[in-house]
């Protein structure tokens, strides 16, 4: 009884309105009452919740995505990748594909990527011939990518919760799952573009040479490799290699593009302040709701109820995969993470799948949540920028969505291709 009043009490005031983190606080604190139990154990749940050493990356991940996106970086990357890629029908729409992806090795954050992204090609493509619907979808779907090739927050937050994760092995194991959905969603974008003739009219492209456009990118395309290199080899922990990317985004700024004034520092360092607030409080009242859940004998029925519809590992994939999708239309990666991952963990330790693997496809149902409509918080961002309404991006949507669902039944089928890389690094 109490477990349903939690849970419609979080549904009703999510659906009032009430920020997400507040609606978790004040269900669990409403069950804890009801329990007859203290609430003297809110401030050490909320304490307790933000109080990990891995979650000081959020906020200097968040900070390296603003320094990035006020440097030029976005704009270098869009250069780069089309001279490489060219200028015909549909390739500058690859382009925003393949720089969301790079850009994912460096903000984390879906939404972030979108908007980054977003304003760079938005104009660009226009010229070239693209409708803004589809324009929208195609940087909301490359945005999705983001949460799976590190640093992802959504893993920063799974690996804090889930014991027996590491940081470094989960962010590994996302890389080649991220890869293959970035593919996956070229492969529409270009059938796409070819049938309907999008893209190559622009006659004012820049006329770049390979080479230059490389020097002009080399700095952006290196952050990634410090990131993930210097774990690799043990140089720091990902907390640390979190504070080298923002000295290595600030030098960038400073001193080789020159595109940064104090006055940029200052707003970036607020910028980054607010977002990472917003995540670390819903992360802080989070823990109330996940501690009152786990004190109250909430998850396990839930969990045993699922596991023992008799639907086998696959029917059950197939189950959390309808849910996490459609929850992840409405929620980011780590608030679902946060909200689901106390009755999600038992149901994969019934079925001993491996925990990284299983938060590596968990993330990926999330990611195709972020651009399936209605409420699609990738899609808001991008359809914003665009200036379409989110209605006339499903002809063209829906295709992308549908290739991300083959990238993730492939990594169901053969969770070699998550947890080859980790095993092979020596993180698992």
């Amino acid at each position: 009884m109490i477990g349903a009043v939690l849970f419609l009490m979080f549904l009703t005031l999510l659906v009032g309105g009430v920020p997400i983190g507040v609606a978790l606080g004040l269900a669990g604190a409403l069950a804890i009452t009801l329990a007859d139990q203290t609430l003297m154990a809110m401030p050490t749940n909320v304490y307790a919740g933000i109080a990990k050493y891995p979650l000081i990356a959020i906020p200097m991940f968040v900070l390296v995505g603003c320094v990035f996106d006020r440097t030029g970086v976005a704009l270098r990357l869009v250069r780069f990748a089309t001279t490489l890629v060219g200028a015909g029908r549909g390739a500058l729409a690859s382009v925003a594909v393949l720089v969301a992806m790079v850009i994912g090795g460096i903000s984390g954050s879906g939404p972030a990527t979108s908007a980054a992204v977003g304003q760079v090609v938005t104009r660009s493509m226009v010229k070239d011939g693209y409708p803004r619907p589809f324009i929208a979808g195609t940087v909301a779907a490359a945005a999705a990518t983001d949460i799976l090739i590190p640093p992802s927050i959504a893993f920063i937050v799974y690996a804090v919760m889930v014991p027996g994760v590491s940081v470094p092995a989960i962010f590994m194991a996302g890389m080649m799952p991220g890869i293959l959905a970035g593919c996956a969603i070229i492969v529409p974008i270009v059938i796409i573009s070819w049938i309907k003739d999008f893209g190559g009219k622009n006659p004012d492209r820049d006329q770049l040479s390979v080479w230059r456009a490389f020097k002009e990118a080399i700095w952006g395309l290196m952050a990634p490799v410090i990131i993930l290199g210097g774990m690799r080899i043990g140089a720091f922990t990902p907390t640390e290699a979190a504070v080298m990317a923002v000295f290595y985004g600030l030098f960038v700024g400073f001193f080789i593009y020159r595109s940064m004034t104090l006055r940029d520092l200052y707003e970036m360092l607020v910028e980054a302040g607010e977002i990472s607030a917003v995540i670390l409080i819903i992360i802080a009242l989070a823990s109330v709701f996940a501690w009152s859940t786990a004190t109250l004998g909430i998850v396990q029925p839930i969990a045993g109820w699922i596991v023992g519809l008799g639907l086998g590992e696959y029917g059950t994939i197939a189950l959390l995969m309808i849910a996490l999708i459609f929850i992840g239309m409405f929620l980011d990666g780590v608030s679902t993470f946060l909200i689901l991952l106390p009755v999600l963990i038992p149901i994969a330790m019934a079925f001993h799948w491996d925990l990284t693997w299983f938060g590596v496809i968990l993330t990926m149902k999330i990611a195709i949540g972020q651009f399936t409509p209605p409420m699609a918080v990738n899609l808001m961002v991008s359809c914003r920028i665009a200036g379409v309404t989110m209605e006339s991006t499903i002809p063209w949507v829906i295709w992308m969505i549908l290739a991300m669902f083959v990238a993730l039944a492939l990594v169901v089928v053969f969770p070699g291709i998550a947890l080859w890389l980790p095993r092979f690094a020596g993180m698992m």
